[in-house]
């Protein structure tokens, strides 16, 4: 068991500062979702939809 971790230690590592950076987006995205905030960045402008998404 050891030695396949040992094996694989970079992979792994690599694998959990990847899991920890998705956690982080994710949580990030969830904490604006709940304060309210656009995640399109709310410039309707450039956006082919206009402002159908938002209310005016």
């Amino acid at each position: 068991m050891f030695a396949w971790i040992s094996n694989n230690l970079g992979t792994i590592l690599i694998t959990l500062v990847l899991i920890l950076i998705v956690a982080g987006v994710i949580y990030s995205i969830v904490r604006d979702k709940k304060k309210g905030k656009s995640l399109c960045g709310g410039n309707c402008g450039h956006c082919a939809m206009g402002c159908s998404c938002h209310k005016q």
